[in-house]
């Protein structure tokens, strides 16, 4: 197949920090991803009781952390409707910075990344401000994902001013500051665009649609249609990368995407063969690690800008050797 150009030049981004080799979302995860050459850090964003925004991939903190363990919060576990579903656990909105600071991250996949429970007990949850200057510090960039946005806003705890007051802090606010804003939802992206000048990513789904209620399925956003609609607010899109992909063969998304001007950054590339297609898996085994390589290598010949990837020790490897870089 031959290779498409990218709009931009591929950036390799951190999910959740190194997480495939470290508990996500913990500075260690984060440092380790830097260590390795990924070009920008993800820090999902939910906020506290007292409005801080903190770094975990959602607001119940039962699977990441020891707070069920913590005899004092037992009374905390609780049940609530979150865009549309019901989720039982501890809340990170139910808590003050200082109590989350009493607890402490684990693996959040132990049973597939056993080697990641050797990390358990190690790190608090860091701050979006904490993320930013170790981002800072190592001269790489930031990827924060807002979410459930509207539900927060809800709350009164949005966060998509705090997440703005951070970044023109940190002295980011414009096009060319090394920081993305991803969100699924549309309305809270389209509010963004008019408080900075950053770039500002569409998270895509490969079913459903945006919590919000902004568009009716993720599907129209990925027409030549729907992503000129897309292309007046946001930089780029994040697809699930099964999108692009029909079988074997490409499917428009890249290059419709890139005619609209829109940059190209699928979603999550991890070495376990249980996140494999059946091409790229090396046994029957889905804990064991298959050939990513091989798939981020197949992608980044349909011309994309970047990729997600849980291993970016592999990911700047496999980027690097496409780009013909030594």
């Amino acid at each position: 197949m031959h290779a498409a150009e990218p709009l931009s030049a591929p950036i390799v981004i951190a999910h959740r920090g190194a997480s495939g080799e470290r508990p996500e979302h913990t500075i260690a995860a984060y440092e380790l991803a830097i260590a390795q050459g990924a070009d920008v850090i993800e820090p999902d964003l939910v906020p506290t009781r007292d409005g801080v925004l903190v770094a975990r991939h959602e607001n119940e903190i039962g699977e990441t952390t020891d707070v069920a363990d913590h005899p004092e919060f037992r009374a905390r576990r609780t049940t609530k409707r979150i865009d549309g579903r019901e989720v039982t656990g501890w809340f990170t909105e139910d808590f003050t910075l200082a109590e989350l600071r009493t607890l402490r991250a684990k693996e959040r996949l132990p049973l597939l990344r056993p080697g990641n429970r050797a990390f358990d007990g190690q790190e608090v949850i860091p701050t979006l401000d904490e993320v930013i200057a170790l981002a800072k510090q190592h001269g790489v960039g930031i990827y924060p994902e807002t979410k459930h946005p509207t539900y927060f806003a809800s709350l009164g705890l949005g966060t998509d001013e705090p997440l703005v007051a951070a970044i023109k802090r940190a002295g980011w606010d414009s096009a060319k500051a090394p920081v993305f804003i991803q969100s699924f939802e549309v309305r809270n992206l389209q509010r963004l665009k008019t408080m900075t000048e950053v770039r500002l990513i569409q998270l895509i789904e490969s079913d459903g649609g945006p919590a919000d209620g902004s568009v009716a399925r993720y599907a129209d956003m990925v027409t030549p249609t729907g992503l000129k609609a897309v292309s007046a607010y946001a930089w780029g899109i994040g697809p699930n990368k099964a999108m692009l992909w029909q079988g074997e063969s490409p499917t428009a998304i890249v290059r419709d995407a890139h005619a609209a001007g829109l940059r190209v950054h699928p979603w999550t590339y991890r070495a376990e063969n249980q996140f494999l297609p059946p091409a790229y898996r090396t046994s029957d085994d889905l804990k064991a690690r298959g050939n990513v390589a091989a798939e981020i290598s197949a992608v980044l010949r349909l011309g994309i800008d970047g990729f997600f990837t849980d291993f970016p020790a592999i990911g700047v490897r496999t980027r690097d050797a496409a780009r013909g870089v030594e």
